[in-house]
């Protein structure tokens, strides 16, 4: 038999889906899972006529291949990738490329990258986005590790991908875990803007007591202006869809909980080590966490007043507000992730280009929004942009919106309806165009208390006060 092009492991949703996309662009594939039902499943029901082989075992996967060899794993993150990543290791060789596309996080990444490299094996930690339709038709693909590797493996992956308005939406990003952080990233900002979303819900359907077409009307409105994105549109069709059983519509008949796998709480406690300020994604996170307290939440309703919770606007004016606040809040997410990528590129020698982050970001992922190519050109005027806000247009479009923004945050907090993603990327900006922070205040209690010194305005060096006199 011919060898195969490549080999895919797990054969979970995502894992059939990109195998199957692998193969629409020209290339054989070998596939394999640890479950052999699931194999023989697959290749039953979704590869009659293509040429994708089924192993049974990794030795099987390996010997089936060209060289060199070319292995990408689809499994879960964590544990069960490090025990498969030991077997691999173990039947590979030297100049063979192994990728793992799943939610790694970036240490792992880092420590697999070396594990490989001391067998002389190529690792690439490849960040995929876009769910299960977006690996079958092209997802959104950040790649990072060995850009020998990348020089092997790229032209795949690029084929794969997603086709962008400027090119295919995939790149390689830098050495180590510099494709799994930009992919974590992602995410992050994936949670604020989901969240803002959520909040716009809460607020006209709470607020405003609007019905649900009504609410995905605003929407599909929305969707024509300069929040175009899928993030909007999947919300619009979220919110037209009816229940089957009580022709209510379906969003009302889902328990408020919701979950999440790790990458929103990586991305944040990241930001906290790296002194990246980076609040919205950090809210969206404890939104999840307060939601998954529902018991909590029933108990406490009728224990702690608050007003009612309908918004002091009219209709159609706290509608246009409510397009500033959003608009605001998701500007405000990236400006956070961008910076974010900013200082990690310094802190891990990634060499990050932010432009190409954007430009990767524009078609087959989940943040995929028309923003995204005014956001590619600022980094490409310039590259060392400090704050994706200070550059156009989005400085023009804060100025012409942060008055409504700061109204409806106002208003929600009246009416008692929690808005943390929106509260936390108002402050955001007010506190990054605040010339004067009181942290002068703060810093002399921390002196006050613990003796950890500030400095002044007026005169260079570290000072410490003997605040009061101990007797």
């Amino acid at each position: 038999m011919k060898p195969m092009d490549i080999g895919v492991v797990g054969l979970a949703v995502m894992g059939q889906s990109l195998a199957l996309n692998i193969e629409s662009r020209g290339y054989s594939v070998a596939v394999y899972n640890r479950t052999s039902k699931k194999t023989e499943a697959f290749i039953d029901s979704r590869t009659a006529g293509k040429p994708i082989t089924a192993a049974y075992s990794l030795e099987e996967l390996v010997q089936s291949l060209d060289k060199p060899r070319r292995v990408f794993m689809m499994v879960k993150a964590g544990d069960p990738t490090d025990a498969l990543i030991e077997k691999l290791l173990s039947l590979l060789e030297p100049g063979d490329v192994l990728m793992d596309g799943g939610n790694a996080h970036f240490e792992d990444t880092d420590r697999r990258c070396r594990a490989a490299e001391e067998h002389g094996v190529l690792y690439l930690g490849v960040g995929v986005s876009g769910g299960e339709i977006g690996a079958l038709l092209g997802p959104a693909i950040m790649a990072g590790g060995s850009e020998e590797a990348y020089g092997i493996a790229g032209s795949m992956l690029e084929s794969i991908a997603a086709d962008g308005p400027r090119g295919p939406c995939c790149a390689f990003f830098g050495p180590g875990s510099a494709g799994h952080y930009v992919k974590m990233v992602h995410n992050g900002i994936e949670y604020a803007i989901m969240q803002a979303l959520c909040e716009a819900y809460d607020l006209m359907h709470r607020g405003l007591g609007m019905a649900a077409d009504e609410m995905a009307d605003v929407l599909s409105a929305w969707n024509e202006a300069e929040l175009e994105s899928y993030l909007v549109e999947i919300t619009e069709k979220i919110l037209r869809q009816s229940d089957a059983d009580s022709d209510d519509p379906l969003v009302e008949m889902i328990l408020d909980t919701a979950a999440q796998k790790g990458t929103g709480k990586w991305s944040s406690q990241s930001a906290l080590d790296l002194g990246a300020p980076s609040p919205s994604i950090a809210a969206a996170v404890f939104a999840r966490i307060m939601s998954s307290m529902k018991a909590d939440r029933v108990k406490a309703e009728p224990l702690l007043p608050g007003p009612s919770p309908s918004l002091s606007m009219e209709r159609e004016d706290a509608v246009g507000a409510l397009f500033s606040a959003v608009l605001c809040t998701a500007i405000s997410a990236y400006s956070q992730g961008f910076r974010q990528l900013l200082s990690a590129s310094k802190e891990r020698s990634y060499g990050l280009d932010l432009a190409e982050v954007a430009r990767v970001w524009m078609a087959g992922c989940i943040i995929r929004a028309r923003l995204l190519v005014p956001m590619a050109k600022a980094f490409q005027r310039q590259p060392d942009l400090p704050m994706l806000l200070l550059g156009e247009p989005f400085r023009s479009l804060w100025g012409k919106h942060q008055a409504q923004f700061r109204r409806l945050v106002a208003r929600a907090h009246e009416a008692g309806i929690p808005v943390p993603a929106m509260s936390s990327a108002l402050d955001f900006v007010d506190a990054y165009r605040t010339s004067r922070l009181p942290a002068n205040l703060l810093q002399a209690q921390r002196d006050f208390f613990g003796a950890h010194t500030y400095q002044r305005i007026d005169r260079d060096g570290s000072f410490h006060t003997e605040w009061e006199q101990v007797q």
